[in-house]
């Protein structure tokens, strides 16, 4: 399934038991399954001499094994005339010996070329043996002997075409495993997330491994989903098997869940709908995951598992803890049955959540694997100071040796910084008509406690109006929160699932102009709808001069 050690194998096969130097000219680039070369008439040389006696040959070409010595010089392109007599050769495609017309002549104008000038032997000292794939001529095979050895005979014309259909079809395959492995690989990361989201409380990092040992997608996938009130969801999970049907599973999979968790729903019932939706699927392809929720004002992990080894949790001290997590049924049995177990994340503690690819392996099983993993990630927390988030998924990466990896490997790391209780403030307010005035008031008090004088005016003005439309359509409190982080936060939620739409009012309207100013004084807003209505959010820049305490 190797270039190289597929040439490296016809030099050891034919020198210097059948031929004194060897020459192999490929295509570049080579032809891949239906596509033709796109430029037939180069070829790359990739030249072997005869090793020290009775040892290996040397190939100068490619980086020889570690077996191998001897000079390497780099292959040289040589274009080829179209009317030429090698490319008439190749077209032919069966061998010939170098007193064929116009053979020895060729085989030095290649030489020359490439930069390796010499005589060529006279007569049937050279056979010229083009290699043709599964489709297409991948090139030829130029075979030389000293004079100290006896002419090639007809028999040897026959090796020599041996000798070159094994070689083409070795070189068909390893491109094309080459092709496939680099397609997969590709396949596989567009369906991951191409880059982690930057929220506040939690710092977040990702690695994805594919199996050593295949070149078929695999059904491993992680997220990490924003959700209200600066809360993160944060996902892993693993499709069984390795096939095309596996990735689109996964595919399926995540979109499901990306959808679930904008409902804002407890991880348990997460899981529930989205075992519900993989049986209409109609697969028999089961599916484990893990999903975790971190509410970096309460410091809180809730976390559901649906057949998924358990996470890790790292202590501020550098302990480390394997999570006893209910291990529900895998998504797609149908039993259902997912529990959610709550957890205190304490500032400075770190979540690992990853597949069974990194704890499982042919030398032991998942539980071992778990433990190994807990243990090398404790003994790198244990120094004077956390290890870097980048760092220590290298460390879990480094219980796994390459050699032994069946498997894809997903690894999602979270470290929670949490978001201090004196930055945010809560209110619950009945919907009347004074709420709004109300907000106003709570709102212009918690700003001034924390020293944003230059933003209440403009704050008052936003929240009074995004109070004002939740009290239309509410029917239960309304809730308003406050968040002091890098930017000031407001969210308000209701319980109406009807979403506002900004509009442009006319001149004799009397309202409607209430997301027109919340769209042109606030940073960004948006409405993000939960499980129990929806939430209507806007934030605003800090100014330089205030204190973030």
């Amino acid at each position: 399934m190797n270039l190289d050690e597929t040439l490296y194998e016809l030099c050891r096969a034919a020198v210097p038991a059948f031929a004194d130097i060897t020459f192999v000219h490929l295509c570049d680039p080579l032809p891949v399954g239906d596509e033709l070369p796109a430029s037939p008439a180069v070829l790359r040389l990739h030249c072997t001499d005869p090793g020290p006696k009775g040892g290996p040959a040397t190939h100068r070409s490619v980086p020889p094994p570690p077996a191998v010595t001897g000079p390497l010089r780099a292959a040289e392109f040589v274009h080829l005339a179209a009317a030429g007599r090698l490319a008439e050769l190749l077209r032919v495609g069966r061998p010939v010996f170098g007193d064929a017309p116009g053979a020895a002549s060729t085989v030095t104008e290649l030489l020359e070329a490439a930069g390796a000038p010499g005589a060529v032997p006279p007569g049937r000292r050279l056979i010229v043996a083009p290699l043709h794939g599964r489709r297409h001529v991948l090139g030829s095979i130029v075979l030389v002997r000293g004079p100290d050895r006896p002419d090639f005979t007809g028999d040897d014309l026959l090796v020599a075409s041996q000798l070159a259909t094994h070689t083409a079809l070795g070189v068909d395959k390893a491109v094309l495993y080459v092709r496939e492995a680099s397609v997969a690989d590709a396949l596989q990361r567009t369906m991951l997330p191409p880059s982690l989201p930057e929220t506040t409380g939690v710092r977040l990092a990702s690695r994805y491994l594919p199996a050593s040992g295949t070149t078929q997608v695999g059904g491993d996938w992680y997220d990490a989903i924003p959700l209200p009130g600066n809360r993160i969801a944060l996902v892993i999970g693993d499709v069984m098997g390795h096939s095309v049907t596996s990735a689109a599973i996964m595919g399926q999979l995540r979109t499901i869940v990306q959808t679930l968790a904008g409902l804002d729903l407890p991880p348990d019932e997460v899981l529930h709908h989205l075992d519900e939706q993989a049986e209409r699927l109609g697969s028999e392809h089961m599916a484990t995951c893990l999903y975790a929720m971190y509410d970096p004002v309460l410091h809180r992990l809730l976390v559901s598992n649906a057949g998924h080894p358990p996470p890790v949790l790292l202590h501020p001290d550098g302990s480390g803890e394997v999570l006893r997590v209910p291990p529900g049924a895998p998504i797609g049995v149908g039993s259902g049955g997912f529990e959610s177990t709550e957890t205190h994340a304490p500032a400075g503690a770190t979540l690992l959540l990853y597949t069974d690819g990194l704890v499982e392996s042919r030398s032991s099983d998942v539980l071992t694997g778990v433990e190994r993993l807990r243990a090398r990630l404790h003994a790198a927390a244990s120094g004077p100071a956390p290890p870097a988030l980048e760092a220590l998924c290298d460390q879990a990466l480094d219980t796994v040796e390459a050699r032994d990896r069946d498997d894809d490997i997903a690894l999602l790391a979270a470290r929670f910084e949490g978001i201090l209780p004196e930055t945010v403030a809560y209110w619950y307010m009945a919907p009347r008509p004074q709420t709004a005035g109300q907000a106003r008031r709570l709102t212009r008090r918690m700003l001034r406690h924390w020293g944003l004088d230059a933003l209440v005016e403009p704050t008052e003005l936003l929240v009074s109006e995004v109070v004002a439309n939740a009290v239309r359509f509410a029917s239960r409190p309304i809730t308003l929160r406050l968040v002091r982080t890098d930017v000031l936060r407001c969210e308000v939620g209701d319980d109406s699932p009807q979403v506002p739409r900004m509009r442009h009012a006319q001149l004799s309207d009397e309202g409607g102009r209430g997301l027109f100013l919340v769209d042109h004084l606030a940073r960004r807003w948006g409405v993000t709808r939960v499980s129990t209505g929806k939430v209507v959010w806007f934030e605003q820049p800090l100014t330089g001069d205030q204190d973030l305490g």
